[in-house]
């Protein structure tokens, strides 16, 4: 006799597929099961598990309506709870970095709009200031005269505009601060996540670097796992297949070219800086997936002094 088992219960088959005895299972949780399977097995000394070659058996006996509607509820149960289970931190970091990515496009066009609509009537004032969260909280809080006192611009060529036709525009500045306020909240949040699922990520790349590595990697276990060379034309894609179908100049970098290690190396050592940091990064990685220490800390300390090193030769040189 042979014993078979699956989602709704356990069940005693004789040679020739005839059930010799079930023990139907009330949930859907793993131990239940366990436990009659276990019953079973005291109960029938001897017992063997159903070979493959025996599965038709099992097949037969489930195809009986009564066990193929119980099966296909409990498969379902399995299914929904198996989803529900599924969502872990590398679901969250990666809705986390859309959202910051899609708050800098809005911002970035809106940003455009108000430097123009702006400029109709102050447009010297977007030329003196670069940065556009500091450009949106100056229109938001001080009216135009009182921009061309703190600015010190004497003289403009923009059209006076009277109070009903700033209002718009101010408006549009204090909901570009909103956004960039929010994208804070979301970057802090993104720290907050990855300072538990993987704080060396976190303290070598950063908050933003790290987690797009991440979602990039599709997880931190497929991270964990890739090479470093992979690690290090992560975001370089386009390039990379571009220089396998047509033969044009391979690509040394990913987005790892925003890390200020390899922003801060000469010209022609980034390639060498960006292949060093992959490296490193590829060890955090391994060591934050596999619950291992925390030597992020160290790895940063050796790149700055690689950094400094990079920085003595030159000025040695010059």
């Amino acid at each position: 006799m042979y014993l078979f088992s699956n989602s709704i219960g356990s069940f005693i088959l004789d040679e020739n597929g005839t059930c010799v005895e079930e023990m139907l299972t009330t949930t859907t949780h793993p131990q239940a099961n366990d436990a009659l399977t276990n019953t079973l097995q005291r109960k029938y000394k001897n017992i063997q598990t159903l070979p493959k070659n025996k599965l038709h058996l099992a097949l037969t006996l489930m195809r009986d309506k009564k066990y193929l509607t119980a099966l296909r509820n409990a498969n379902r149960a399995l299914t929904n709870d198996a989803l529900r289970h599924s969502v872990g931190p590398d679901n969250l970091m990666t809705q986390t970095v859309s959202a910051i990515e899609e708050i800098d496009k809005v911002t970035n066009l809106l940003t455009k709009r108000l430097r123009e609509w702006y400029g109709l009537t102050l447009p010297e004032l977007g030329e003196l200031v670069t940065d556009h969260a500091h450009l949106a909280t100056l229109i938001a809080q001080h009216s135009r005269n009182e921009l061309q006192t703190l600015k010190k611009i004497d003289q403009t060529i923009g059209s006076p505009f009277i109070e009903t036709d700033l209002t718009p525009i101010r408006e549009l500045a204090t909901q570009i601060n909103s956004l960039y306020t929010l994208r804070q909240e979301y970057e802090n949040y993104l720290k907050t996540i990855m300072k538990t699922h993987c704080p060396n990520m976190l303290e070598l790349a950063g908050a933003t670097i790290g987690a797009k590595l991440l979602v990039m990697a599709k997880g931190l276990k497929n991270l964990a796992l890739l090479p470093s060379s992979t690690i290090q034309l992560l975001g370089a894609e386009k390039a990379l297949f571009r220089h396998i179908a047509t033969g044009a100049r391979s690509p040394k970098y990913g987005i790892i070219i925003n890390h200020p290690y390899v922003q801060n190396s000469l010209k022609q050592n980034k390639g060498k800086a960006a292949r060093l940091l992959a490296d490193k990064l590829s060890l955090c990685a391994r060591l934050d997936y596999f619950k291992g220490e925390f030597k992020a800390p160290s790895y940063k300390k050796e790149l700055d002094e690689k950094s400094e090193k990079e920085k003595t030769q030159k000025l040695s040189h010059e």
